[in-house]
């Protein structure tokens, strides 16, 4: 994103936007569409830790954009410490920032991320690769929580097809706490054709059933394999299902008869890192 001269003027070496109309405004209020993501190429990342993590980890930040508000706590004060010399730092006075902001209550600052998938490519240099693929998972908190606990648990990657929800959503960005920006996210439009490119390359794929499958701590998770994790209401497509290596299952001694996507994904990926470690 490049600053141009707009309605624009240095404030102790920052910039600051004092108009609704300045065309940064316009993009980043549409940053909360999809669409908008796409075509700008980036998106949201809201407070301080988000912000924090993202610089931590060497995520490519565009614009950080502050306001009063959140000069007026001293977990502010300190971080303004770290982000006052960066060129990319912008103000903005706080009638504005409550236009670009979404969240109930803001802590004042947010930052515009680089949105970019990971390339596919890289998967097939993995030895013995550990993915997740989503088939259409759609609930923004499930695709927080996976995201998150793939982090937690040094899954490879996760493979993100047509019809899940957008993982740069805010709302997902929010889930992850961070972990976004340390999991690879790879973006395939034809998930059946994308498996099969997959499977070809002798990586096995493994989807959740109740009948006709193993359970999860019988079943070996040492080799390269793909989980699917399929829709919260339908589970996994017939398409994709009947690729499947092998059927797996979490035993439930309880009475509920399913987990949602987010939760079981958590414990199947708990399990491969206690067999892989």
């Amino acid at each position: 994103m490049i600053l141009r001269e707009w309605n624009k003027k240095l404030v102790n070496n920052m910039i600051e936007i004092t108009s609704i109309n300045n065309p940064l405004v316009k993009e980043i209020k549409t940053l909360y569409r999809k669409k908008g993501r796409i075509k700008n190429k980036a998106f949201i990342i809201e407070g301080i830790k988000m912000i924090e993590e993202a610089i931590d980890n060497s995520y490519p930040v565009k614009n950080i954009i502050y306001t009063d508000q959140f000069l007026k706590t001293k977990d502010g004060e300190n971080f303004f410490e770290r982000i006052k010399d960066l060129d990319n730092t912008i103000y903005v006075p706080n009638n504005i920032f409550k236009e670009i902001s979404d969240t109930e209550n803001p802590q004042g600052i947010l930052g515009i991320a680089k949105l970019e998938y990971e390339n596919l490519n890289e998967i097939y240099k993995k030895e013995r690769p550990f993915l997740l693929f989503l088939d259409e998972v759609q609930d923004p908190g499930n695709m927080g929580t996976i995201i998150r606990t793939a982090d937690a648990f040094n899954a490879d990657g996760i493979i993100i097809t047509e019809g899940c929800v957008d993982p740069y959503n805010p709302k997902v960005v929010r889930a992850t706490m961070g972990s976004i920006f340390r999991v690879p996210l790879y973006y395939i439009s034809d998930g059946i054709h994308g498996l099969k490119n997959l499977k070809d390359m002798n990586i096995r794929v493994y989807s959740t059933a109740l009948t006709g499958s193993i359970p999860i701590y019988e079943t070996d998770f040492q080799k390269g394999f793909i989980l699917i994790i399929g829709n919260e209401s339908n589970g996994v497509r017939k398409e994709i299902f009947s690729l499947s290596d092998k059927l797996i299952k979490i035993p439930m001694p309880g009475k509920a008869e399913s987990l949602n996507a987010g939760v079981a994904a958590s414990i199947i990926m708990y399990e491969v890192m206690k067999q892989r470690s």
